[in-house]
């Protein structure tokens, strides 16, 4: 019994992660209630402040949290799918851009959006805001590092691509438009080959 009462009590509190993150991601933190977020997990808002005594804040940080993780597997799984690392963040982008049409233009990054609302505030939203975005260029680096690029060129390049795929997918969502990230991975795709590393030079 023990057991199963164990395996109910995450899926629940998954749940309310999992709404908290997609209405992050469609209305922002501002936009975004606690009862909205139980509603739409079906969960009562006794569960959501059992899970997350913290409430609003806190259910927002395990949701970024998730969110960041989700990110990192699609942005892992876009880097491996070409040797050459300028191919697979053309890749990514155009992955993305893809997603962000099939959405309606709303599905935008929730992490920039939560990011951008709590600025000026010390909380912990900002601090899993700067993990996330540091994770995700830490992906890219790797990447850059097992391509053969010297390790600083590397860690500014990876700077450069993040940054550069977030600001793109604010402007798609603009105007509704996959061009903006597309347009951004190939001309990211054009600054990484402008170093003349050859893919695969760093394992030879």
């Amino acid at each position: 019994m023990a057991q199963t009462s164990a395996a109910a009590t995450p899926g629940t509190r998954d749940r309310i992660v999992i709404a908290a993150a997609r209405l992050l991601q469609r209305q922002g933190y501002v936009g975004t209630g606690i009862k909205q977020i139980a509603k739409d997990a079906e969960a009562t808002l006794g569960s959501v402040y059992h899970f997350f005594p913290g409430g609003k804040e806190a259910v927002a940080v395990a949701a970024i949290t998730h969110s960041g993780e989700e990110f990192a597997v699609l942005l892992r799984s876009a880097l491996t799918t070409a040797e050459d690392p300028g191919a697979a963040i053309e890749a990514c982008a155009a992955e993305l851009a893809v997603g962000l049409r099939e959405s309606g233009w709303i599905d935008g990054c929730p992490v920039t959006a939560a990011a951008l609302e709590t600025l000026g505030t010390d909380s912990e939203i900002q601090r899993v805001c700067a993990a996330a975005l540091g994770s995700w260029e830490r992906l890219v680096e790797e990447k850059l590092l097992g391509s053969g690029f010297a390790a600083r060129d590397a860690r500014e390049l990876a700077t450069t691509v993040i940054s550069a795929l977030e600001g793109a997918e604010v402007t798609a969502q603009v105007n509704r438009s996959e061009e903006p990230l597309r347009a951004v991975g190939r001309q990211m795709a054009r600054l990484v080959g402008s170093y003349g590393v050859e893919p695969g030079a760093a394992g030879r």
